[in-house]
């Protein structure tokens, strides 16, 4: 079955970087979607940044130059690197990966814990 190893998490202090890391296993990443999501304490999943695998990258408002997503479509990993950490980065952190259209599908990592010290 499908599954998407997440690394690199940790606690760094505010302004630090993180680079995380997901690999899709038993899933190629072509012609589909990476993301990744994140949760902050009690919130709900918002999305961090995408990739398409043509090469397509997006961001969330509150991490727009600050973070970059980058993708190897042979080995089917996207890495999300983080810079300029603040609080309010702190969360678990979830790899995505889907296809939009038929057939679809969208499979999600365990989450990964980035805890952002003041």
């Amino acid at each position: 079955q499908v599954r998407l190893v997440e690394s690199g998490g940790g606690s760094v202090p505010v302004g630090g970087s993180l680079s995380l890391s997901c690999a899709a296993i038993g899933r190629s990443f072509s012609g589909n979607i990476f993301a990744w999501y994140r949760a902050g304490p009690g919130m709900q999943r918002e999305l961090v940044a995408s990739l398409t695998s043509g090469g397509t990258a997006r961001y969330g408002d509150s991490v727009q130059g600050r973070f970059t997503i980058s993708g190897d479509n042979r080995e089917s990993t996207v890495t999300l690197q983080m810079n300029d950490l603040k609080p309010e980065d702190t969360g678990v952190y979830y790899c995505n990966l889907k296809r939009v259209v038929t057939p679809t599908y969208s499979h999600w990592g365990q989450g990964t814990q980035v805890t952002v010290s003041s």
